[in-house]
């Protein structure tokens, strides 16, 4: 076993839990943590300059609780506030959380005997399921359907450029391998989609669950919602980002499959890297156009081209399901030979 039942150290699991005006969910938040099925954690809270009775609340649990430990963001933002959270754990193992979600009462414990069965290597993880105090809209009922589905298979990665993978506050890992993967050096946004990507850079591979492990609060304060380091572009440039630095073969032609609102962002930006590129569309209305400095031209014009790479940013269900009969018929591969970024 990696944990000894008579060294609790190595099993000690380290919360980072970056805090800012969470106090409406606060409470709760922290009840779930010390409602735990194992006691060998640590909070490490760090207050980012909340406005709210989000400090007094804190300052409450720690004074009963020596396991909730508190420190005032240095910076301001989430980065800044989980390198300083990264920087005074003790724990082998981290996870993290958001201060307006829940745990399930097991998920500490079966994250941990994951890791403990798998050693390093591995990224734990657990379903999730939104709660809202209002009707959630079918945006997040389907993209928790298609992660918790991804899960539940552990291939997480194979959707990789469509949206964050892996769930902000539902993964737990070594520290080593955390730092391996750059831990919170990084400064690029949105942070949670960064570092999945980092851990599939590190080789840490996903371990299935099938049993939801935290409950994801949507509310009408939720950073992802008001933030402008969570608006769409930035989702792209990270992506663009990413696929430069893994996946592009300069040996091997790109295309662009799709004109546009998405399009036109992905064009721009492999333009201004000075990345050569072929726009296709089926869009009778652009064909032939130029757009970007770039000329748009029909779909049939992607068999004159040998061994490509595609990015697909069609995000019609009916025209993209008819896009990748046509790459499978090609026995093209997900992740190799094309990336679906929506």
């Amino acid at each position: 076993m990696l944990f000894p039942e008579n060294d609790t150290q190595p099993g000690l699991v380290s919360i980072l839990m970056p805090v800012r005006n969470a106090g409406p969910f606060l409470a709760e938040c922290i009840d779930s943590i010390q409602n735990q099925t194992i006691a060998d954690w640590e909070l490490i809270a760090v207050n980012d300059h909340s406005e709210d009775d989000s400090r007094q609340i804190l300052a409450k649990y720690a004074r009963d609780d020596p396991r909730v430990r508190i420190f005032e963001n240095e910076g301001k933002g989430i980065i800044p506030a989980l390198r300083l959270a990264l920087a005074n754990a003790s724990g082998a193992l981290v996870t993290r959380m958001d201060a307006d979600d829940v745990m399930a009462p097991q998920k500490l414990e079966r994250m941990r005997d994951k890791l403990a069965s798998n050693g390093t290597g591995y990224v734990a993880l657990g379903l999730v399921e939104f709660i809202s105090e209002h009707a959630l809209g079918a945006g997040f009922r389907r993209y928790q359907e298609w992660l918790n589905q991804l899960t539940i298979y552990g291939l997480n990665y194979r959707d990789l450029y469509r949206e964050c993978v892996i769930p902000s506050p539902c993964w737990m890992v070594f520290r080593s391998d955390l730092e391996r993967a750059g831990g919170f050096t990084s400064e690029r946004y949105p942070e949670d989609y960064d570092l999945c990507f980092r851990f599939y850079e590190a080789g840490l591979k996903c371990l299935p669950s099938d049993r939801v492990l935290h409950y994801w609060r949507d509310h009408p304060d939720r950073a992802s919602r008001n933030d402008p380091n969570y608006a769409d572009h930035t989702f792209i440039d990270l992506k663009i980002f990413w696929f430069l630095r893994l996946h592009q073969l300069h040996t091997r032609p790109l295309i662009l499959w799709g004109a546009g609102r998405k399009g036109k962002k992905v064009s721009r930006l492999l333009t201004d890297q000075g990345v050569a590129f072929k726009w296709i569309c089926n869009n009778q209305n652009k064909i032939g156009k130029k757009i970007n400095g770039v000329r748009l031209d029909a779909v049939e014009s992607v068999h004159l081209i040998k061994d490509p790479q595609f990015i697909i940013v069609v995000a019609g269900a009916a025209d993209q399901s008819q896009i990748l009969s046509f790459l499978d018929e090609k026995r093209l591969k997900a992740n190799t030979d094309y990336f679906l970024f929506c």
